[in-house]
């Protein structure tokens, strides 16, 4: 700790020396000792001990010169300046406009001073008279205004203010502050505090040095918790800033080039080339002491003029690592259920059902497994599973199984270590199980996991431990499992893909998430929630209706999604078969899926033929004919999915057989005599 800076004060009244010696001490006590001298007392007679400051009263010597005949030789010298507490001079301005007041002080030159400071401070609605000892003859008052001075006050004066000694400016303060290089004190709350409660004139200067501090408090702070290192020089190169991080990547102590010309300290920084050229220096590489730094500078233009730039430093390593932890933190970023049960849109019995057996099922730590179609849902139900357990406040992870290779999902599970492959991250990472401890990990798609990652899954679930890829550390895991697949395990079971011992282990609490077309009229229900969701403003008329309602959704709730997006771009208000997207003619549903070919004799005629041939047959009874237009607004109205590539297609391998005309243009197709008869014998 640096030894302590000596301050004395000299005034010509004792108990005024005593007052500035309270005032400066409330603020520099920590960092100075302060003496006081009075002429009064005889105390600063003679020639005074040396001190870092001497403050001295106007009236103490008389003058300048008298002053320096009392402090050795070269000391540094200022004024004492002295004000009013704001409080104080409240209590004046409440004085009736007017009124004759006396200002009692040791002398008049000290009342007229003060006189006139008060009549600065705005205290001008009353008439001022200066008093003090000695004076010819008392005025006419019967108000007296006093700094610690009451012993002056003429008899018979009815009421007495009391000011008290008048307390040193904050002005006063700084300048101490200033000239001993204690700048810190001024940053305290104490001098702050001081600053608000003593009077001055210089309100706008006073304001103004404490927004720089705030402003230089600041750019400490920011400076200082940047990643990156900062050198600042001003307007003549010259260092005035120097972070620690700065300071640690250039093995150079900021107190020894403060002040410095940038050349000389940090000549390997193009500070010059920046602030001639006023232009952002780009990033840099360059070996500094063994290490790879990226060096960036800037410059700092105000009014058309630089005054300054500042250079960036950052450690290679150091740029990677912080992306590494970016992306770290980006992943972990999705490790929380969004859903709820509340968020499943749906009245039917199978959907209340579900989630009422689920939500049952979610209190226990056995593992669920999930089991339905695409698009039903299965992933929402997984987070609501984990946001109805006690393990709600822990992470959710979900990792679907099918989308990696053997390789890459055994390190994705299970982590690795440093080492452990080509590409290993260096210091490894850990795994999704790892991640989810006292959590949940919901494995979507397991069928698609291998025999090899199968037994070591099954393991993990036995013994509640893993083994990182490349490691010999065994990890404790604390981990629920929630597991979800759409197609039939048992039967991978049977076929030997998926082991019996891990399918029983996943299957503790199975549950069906049951289909669209199983769920009644929720389709609508969940119709309305993504058309509010996306924004469109449509309503299904009831041929859309219907035919929602006999459609097999082989996408369930994904395809009904896709199905309202559509719609909203149709640009209609009422959606009619028309508008259906032709992607719901496209059925996988090998009950509904028309071929566009003719039977073979030893097959059933397909759905489309059946249909193609009854409605020409029925044409050509009123002896008409049918266009592939017709015969698509028929089979929408049927509730068949045909396509009108499908009905072309059906219709030239009919006219192939011989059992249809094709017309061209607007002709339409007829039934040939043998098409007719093929419906009259009724092969069709």
């Amino acid at each position: 700790m640096p030894p302590k800076k000596k301050i004395s004060i000299i005034a010509l009244d004792p108990r005024a020396g005593e007052s500035y010696k309270s005032d400066v001490a409330g603020l520099f006590g920590d960092v100075a000792d302060i003496s006081v001298f009075s002429m009064l007392d005889g105390s600063a007679t003679g020639v005074l001990e040396r001190a870092d400051l001497f403050v001295a009263s106007t009236d103490a010597y008389g003058s300048p010169e008298e002053l320096m005949r009392h402090i050795p030789i070269d000391s540094q010298t200022m004024a004492v300046e002295v004000s009013f507490r704001w409080r104080e001079l409240r209590k004046l301005k409440e004085l009736p406009a007017g009124s004759r007041v006396l200002f009692v002080n040791m002398t008049q030159t000290m009342a007229r001073e003060a006189i006139a400071q008060l009549e600065q401070f705005g205290i001008t609605q009353i008439h001022w008279i200066p008093f003090y000892p000695g004076a010819a003859e008392v005025p006419d008052a019967q108000i007296a205004v006093t700094p610690d001075e009451v012993r002056y006050v003429p008899p018979g004066i009815e009421t007495v203010i009391d000011l008290g000694q008048r307390v040193c400016t904050s002005g006063m303060m700084i300048e101490i502050a200033l000239r001993l290089g204690l700048e810190t004190v001024l940053e305290s709350p104490a001098f702050q505090r001081y600053a608000q409660e003593v009077a001055t004139s210089n309100y706008s200067f006073d304001q103004m040095f404490a927004r720089s501090i705030r402003l230089e408090s600041q750019f400490h702070i920011l400076m200082e918790s940047l990643e990156d290192g900062v050198v600042g020089v001003n307007e003549k190169g010259e260092i005035f800033a120097c972070s620690r991080r700065a300071e640690e990547m250039t093995r150079v102590s900021a107190s020894l080039v403060q002040g410095r010309r940038c050349e000389e300290a940090f000549p390997y920084i193009p500070f010059v080339q920046c602030m001639q050229s006023r232009q952002t220096l780009p990033a840099k590489a360059m070996k500094l002491g063994g290490v790879n730094l990226s060096v960036e500078v800037v410059p700092v233009i105000r009014q058309n003029a630089c005054i300054g730039a500042f250079a960036l430093l950052q450690r290679f390593n150091d740029v990677e690592a912080r992306q590494n932890e970016l992306r770290s933190q980006l992943f972990h970023k999705g490790h929380c259920a969004k859903y709820r049960f509340s968020d499943v849109v749906g009245q039917s019995a199978s959907i209340c059902k579900t989630k009422e057996t689920l939500g049952r099922m979610a209190l226990s730590e056995s593992p669920v497994l999930l089991i339905g179609e695409t698009g039903t849902g299965k992933e929402l139900f997984a987070h609501a599973v984990h946001q109805a357990s006690r393990r709600a406040e822990g992470p959710f992870v979900a990792i679907n199984v099918a989308a990696f290779p053997e390789n890459l999902l055994e390190s994705e599970l299970f982590g690795y270590e440093e080492g452990a492959f080509t590409g290993a991250k260096k210091g490894g990472r850990p795994g999704l199980f790892e991640l989810a401890h006292q959590g949940t990990l919901f494995l979507d798609e397991v069928e698609g996991m291998s025999p090899a990652l199968q037994i070591k899954l099954l393991r993990t679930l036995q013994e509640r431990e893993v083994m990182r890829v490349g490691g010999n550390r065994i990890i404790h895991v604390d981990v629920r499992i929630v597991a979800a697949t759409n197609e039939a395990l048992e039967r991978k079971v049977r076929e030997g893909s998926f082991r019996r011992d891990l399918y029983y282990r996943l299957s503790t609490l199975p549950v069906l998430i049951p289909p669209l077309t199983e769920r009644g009229d929720d389709m609508f229900l969940l119709t309305d929630h993504f058309r509010r969701e996306l924004g469109g403003r449509f309503r299904l008329t009831e041929p859309v209706k219907d035919f929602f309602r006999h459609h097999p959704w082989p996408g369930n709730i994904r395809e009904l999604r896709n199905a309202v997006e559509y719609f909203i771009y149709t640009g209609h208000s009422d959606i009619t078969m028309e508008d259906l997207p032709p992607t719901l003619f496209l059925s996988d549903s090998p009950s509904l899926h028309p071929a566009a070919f003719p039977p073979s004799p030893d097959q059933e005629p397909s759905g489309a033929f059946q249909f193609i041939l009854t409605q020409l047959y029925a044409a050509s009874e009123t002896g008409a004919s049918m266009g592939r237009d017709t015969l698509l607004k028929q089979a929408r109205e049927a509730y068949l999915p045909l396509s009108q590539r499908e009905i072309r297609d059906t219709l030239a391998n009919m006219a192939a057989q011989g059992l249809v005309r094709i017309s061209r243009g607007r002709g339409g197709s007829r039934l040939t005599p043998k098409g007719r008869a093929l419906v009259e014998n009724g092969q069709s």
